[in-house]
C-alpha cells in the first residue's frame, strides 16, 4: 500500500542513472553491515553510477491506527518531509529538489517505510534530511490542514472508483470488525479528527532503531555506511512501543455481494483464504497461483475466461500474505452482461484445479516463467533497496536471493496438487462486484449513490 500523497523529485540526470541493465539475482553480492550504535543494514555496493538508493522499514502500519483516527499513518506519511527541525516545509523541499533528493513515506497494513535517492556528491545532505524527518517533524498548522485537504479530496474521489468501492467493501465483508477492514487512507471523518498529538504519538511509538529494516544499494562503502547508519537513525528510540494485531480468518462463506453502480462494465473482486509467506507450501501455491491466474496470457483463467469467450478484458489473480492473515485474490473487469458467467467460471477452474490438479507441462511452464523473469525484478537500484527490505521482513535469510529460484525448481506436481485440494475452496470464494451486472445471484445487494 502506498500512501496518498507521495512526490517525486528527480533531476533528468537522476532519473536516468536510476535504470540499470536487468541483472540476475546471482550476480548480487549482499554484505550484512552493522554500525557502531547497532544499526543493521544491508547493502549491494555498485560504483559504476554515483547514485545512492535506499528503502527502510518499520514494524506497525495503519492497522495500528486507533479507533476513530484511521488514516494516522498515512497522514504522517504525507508530512514528514514537510518540514522538519529549523525547516518549514518550503525551505525543505527546496533543498531536497535543489540536491536532487528524492525523499518519500508510506504506510501499508503492516508497516511503515520510506525511501531515498541521492547522487553520491549530496550523500551527506540527503541522509541529514531524512534524520531530521525521522526525529523532528514539525507537523505546521498549513502543512498539516494542506495534506489533510489532499487526503480528504482524494477519499471523496474515490467514492466513485469501482476498484476502490470493491476493495473497501471485500476488506470490510472477510474482516469485520478487523483492524485490517479499515482503509489506511482512513475516512473522511476519522482523517478530520486527527491531530498534530496524534501524528506525533504515532512518530514516538512506531519508529524506532530496534526493530529498523534498511536496504541500500549504490556508490557507498560498509564504513561510510556505517557511520551514516549512526548519524541518521541515533536519534530515533531504541525499541517502539509493543503493539498487537489479532490473527484474522478470513470470513469467506462464498457470498455474492453486488455494490449496485450505474456503469456500462463491472468490476469483480473475488478471495478466499491463503498461505502465509512462512508456510512450508508457500513456493508450491504460488507456482499453482501461477496456473490458476497468476500466469497472465497463459493462465487458465485467462484462457477460459478471455481467450476462449471474450468473456472480461482483465482476469487474474495472487498471493497476499499480511502479518495476521493470508489471501487468495484475484479480480476481473468485464461488461455487466458477462459478469454472471465470468464468476460461474472462475468458481468453475478453482473447483477443476482442486479436483483435477493441474498437468506436468503446466507445472513445467509455471516454473519456468517464475524463474526466468525473476531477475527482471532488479532493473533499477530502487527496485533492489526494496527487495533487500522485503526479505529482511519476512526473514528469508541473506542467502534468499541466490537461493529462490532452487526453491521454485524443487517444487513437484505432488507438492502443488496437494496444495490445491488443501487450499483451493469454490465454495468459500467471497465475490464482490461494482457495477449493474445482469442476472447474477447475489446473496448481498448495495446501492450505491455516489
Amino acid at each position: 500500500m502506498s500512501r496518498t500523497v507521495i512526490r517525486t523529485l528527480f533531476a533528468p540526470v537522476f532519473a536516468l542513472a536510476v535504470v540499470l541493465v536487468p541483472v540476475s539475482a546471482q550476480a548480487i553480492e549482499i554484505q550484512r553491515v552493522i554500525s557502531k550504535g547497532g544499526v543493521e543494514a544491508w547493502l549491494v555496493e555498485d560504483h559504476s553510477l554515483p547514485i545512492i538508493s535506499m528503502r527502510f522499514l518499520f514494524p506497525g502500519g495503519a492497522a495500528t491506527d486507533p479507533v476513530g483516527r484511521e488514516g494516522t499513518a498515512n497522514m504522517v506519511s504525507g508530512l514528514l518531509d514537510e518540514g522538519a527541525g529549523d525547516l518549514d516545509s518550503q525551505i525543505f523541499q527546496s533543498r531536497l529538489a535543489d540536491e536532487s533528493i528524492s525523499l518519500s513515506f508510506n504506510a501499508s497494513r503492516d508497516n511503515f517505510g520510506g525511501g531515498l535517492k541521492a547522487l553520491t556528491r549530496n550523500r551527506d545532505e540527503a541522509f541529514g534530511l531524512l534524520r531530521l524527518a525521522l526525529t523532528q517533524p514539525r507537523f505546521d498548522t498549513d502543512a498539516v490542514e494542506r495534506i489533510r485537504t489532499q487526503i480528504l479530496t482524494g477519499i471523496s474521489a474515490h467514492k466513485n472508483d469501482p476498484n476502490r468501492i470493491a476493495q473497501r467493501t471485500f476488506w470490510a465483508a472477510i474482516f469485520p470488525g478487523h483492524p485490517y477492514a479499515r482503509p489506511n487512507e482512513g475516512t473522511a471523518e476519522s482523517v478530520a479528527a486527527i491531530t498534530d498529538i496524534d501524528m506525533r504519538t504515532f512518530v514516538t511509538r512506531r519508529l524506532a532503531r530496534s526493530e529498523l529494516i534498511v536496504g541500500i544499494v549504490g556508490d557507498i562503502r560498509p564504513d561510510d555506511l556505517k557511520l551514516l547508519l549512526d548519524t541518521t537513525f541515533s536519534d530515533l528510540p531504541e525499541r517502539a512501543e509493543a503493539f498487537t494485531i489479532p490473527k484474522a480468518e478470513p470470513a469467506a462463506s462464498g457470498e455474492v455481494i453486488v455494490v449496485r453502480k450505474n456503469n456500462p462494465q463491472s468490476r469483480v473482486l473475488f478471495g478466499q483464504k491463503g498461505v502465509y509467506r512462512d508456510d512450508p507450501d508457500y513456493y508450491a501455491a504460488l507456482v499453482l497461483n501461477h496456473v490458476l491466474g497468476g500466469g497472465s496470457f497463459t493462465s487458465r483463467l485467462y484462457d477460459e475466461i478471455r481467450e476462449k469467450r471474450g468473456l472480461a478484458y482483465s482476469v487474474f489473480s495472487y498471493l497476499l500474505p499480511l502479518e495476521n492473515a493470508a489471501l487468495w485474490l484475484g479480480g476481473a473487469g468485464t461488461e455487466n452482461s458477462a459478469v454472471s458467467v465470468s464468476v460461474e467460471l472462475v468458481r468453475n477452474q478453482w473447483e477443476n484445479v482442486r479436483t483435477f490438479g493441474v498437468t506436468q507441462d503446466e507445472l513445467d511452464k509455471a516454473k519456468a516463467n517464475l524463474t526466468g523473469s525473476f531477475g527482471l525484478r532488479f532493473d533499477n537500484t530502487s527496485a533492489i533497496s526494496g527487495m533487500l527490505v522485503a526479505v529482511q521482513r519476512h526473514n528469508l535469510g541473506i542467502e534468499y536471493l541466490n537461493e529462490r529460484n532452487g526453491l521454485i525448481e524443487r517444487v513437484t506436481l505432488e507438492n502443488v496438487n496437494r496444495v490445491a485440494k488443501r487450499i483451493l475452496d469454490p465454495a468459500a470464494l467471497t465475490v464482490v462486484v461494482v457495477g449493474d451486472p445482469e442476472n447474477i445471484d447475489a446473496t448481498h445487494i448495495i446501492s450505491d449513490d455516489g
